[in-house]
């Protein structure tokens, strides 16, 4: 099922893509049973925008090797944990803005969890049961911010860093999906989620040991190698098997 959030004739609703061309709304939020309205609109009719916002953005720092190496160092023992905050998040096709206070922003395309149900100190054997679906993300990242503070709260918190969708996919398994980025449609990125060091049931699980996840939470999963800058007027797509494809234009904040 493929869970989306729209907005029309000013409404913002939930809905569920049942093909190429349709949407059915959804009664209230997708969480528990959902319930549809009876309500169908043509996608070309709607705009989709981030399928969930979420509380937090819990994300995953060198989460494949090869990325691990490319920013100077080795894969981590254990998961590297950062946040980005709510305010970050857009959806398909909104714009990526360029903050004048950086000179390097760069593309990171990832698979994101969206969690189901409010849980702590979940196992690894019942991660699957806290998870509502996933969905394509972009943790977009002030490079040279990143390098300059030691830490990455600014480099990735900025308004618009933060790319989801185009939906979320619940019937999914995510242990060998295609991930490609691409650039104004140049390849820059191309891996599969089996190559990431920790997977979902232990990020899970570790993460939940430290913080409550609540209904509609994202988890960053981590990006493959092959990280790069972009520039104003860019199209950058992240694309996921079985999955969809979230594009963003970047724009300008001047």
């Amino acid at each position: 099922m493929r869970i989306a959030r729209f907005t029309k004739d000013g409404g913002l609703s939930f809905g569920v893509v049942e093909d190429d061309q349709t949407i059915a709304t959804i009664a209230a939020h997708p969480f528990g049973e959902i319930q549809l309205t009876g309500e169908r609109h043509q996608l070309a009719d709607v705009r989709l925008t981030a399928p969930i916002l979420p509380s937090k953005v819990v994300a995953i720092g060198k989460n494949y090797a090869e990325h691990a190496r490319e920013m100077g160092g080795e894969p981590p023992a254990e998961p590297v944990v950062f946040m980005k905050p709510s305010t970050a998040v857009i959806g398909h096709r909104e714009t990526i803005v360029y903050p004048s206070l950086s000179e390097r922003v760069d593309f990171e395309g990832e698979l994101a969890v969206v969690i189901g149900r409010l849980c702590r100190d979940v196992p690894a054997s019942r991660v699957a049961d806290v998870i509502l679906g996933y969905t394509c993300a972009n943790d977009v990242t002030a490079r040279d911010l990143q390098q300059r503070d030691g830490q990455w709260t600014r480099a990735k918190g900025f308004d618009t860093f933060c790319p989801l969708g185009p939906w979320i996919e619940t019937e999914l398994d995510p242990s060998d999906l295609a991930i490609t980025t691409t650039v104004n449609g140049e390849t820059r990125q191309s891996s599969s989620t089996k190559q990431l060091l920790h997977g979902i049931p232990a990020l899970i699980e570790y993460v939940s040991q430290v913080m409550t996840l609540l209904p509609g939470d994202v988890i960053l999963t981590g990006t493959p190698e092959g990280v790069g800058p972009l520039q104003v007027d860019d199209e950058v797509a992240v694309m996921i098997e079985n999955i969809g494809t979230l594009s963003n234009t970047v724009v300008s904040r001047d």
